[in-house]
């Protein structure tokens, strides 16, 4: 059963990255919209245990606290289930200006097929050590969000093809100017409060 799960869990990777188009147009209504906002939770609590963890291994008992096994447990599950509506309604605006669905129940559950890489992006920014790494990090993070994003305003909602790619366009402009000025300061802070700080120091 276990084998079975990390198979289906590596398919669907590989389908998000290799096959987007098989893998978002299979989404459909059915009425089980609550299916996806648990999917969003459990994620959000697999993502806090592994950085609970993570920093356990990094730094030993000194280095967690009863905040951040809060964090860990109730926090970030809760963060993924904000995060589903937020990015869902983002899908929504988008499908307006682009010409495609306005069909929120489609939108949550596009978002929500995509929250298996929730942990991986909580790991692999709790693994940033230094001002370089998260600055990697962050671009590789947020580059691959805008490639998901892209695929289900696509192949979820319908949208055309070119207006998604002009408001990717506009959102990347957005995000290279934050990132160009000092409000990067505060992204990378919510990501990765010790290494940022090693930008300054």
């Amino acid at each position: 059963m276990k084998a079975k799960k990390k198979r289906n869990w590596f398919s669907r990777l590989t389908d998000v990255f290799f096959r987007p188009k098989y893998f978002f147009t299979r989404i459909v209504a059915d009425g089980k919209m609550e299916d996806a906002i648990l999917k969003a939770f459990l994620w959000g609590l697999v993502g806090g245990v592994l950085v609970f963890v993570i920093n356990l291994i990094r730094g030993g008992f000194d280095a967690v606290s009863v905040f951040s096994l809060f964090k860990s447990i109730i926090i970030y599950p809760v963060l993924a289930v904000m995060l589903l509506f937020i990015f869902a309604g983002l899908m929504m605006l988008v499908s307006e200006i682009t010409g495609g669905e306005r069909d929120w129940e489609i939108a949550v559950k596009g978002i929500a097929s995509i929250f298996f890489v929730y942990p991986l992006a909580l790991i692999l920014n709790a693994l940033a050590f230094d001002c370089v790494s998260i600055w990697f990090v962050s671009l590789l993070t947020d580059l691959y969000m805008a490639f998901l994003l892209y695929n289900i305003a696509v192949y979820c909602m319908h949208g055309k093809k070119v207006s998604v790619l002009f408001v990717l366009m506009v959102g990347a402009v957005f995000l290279a100017s934050v990132y160009m000025s000092q409000y990067r300061t505060l992204w990378f802070l919510v990501k990765n409060i010790p290494a940022t700080l090693t930008c300054f120091f």
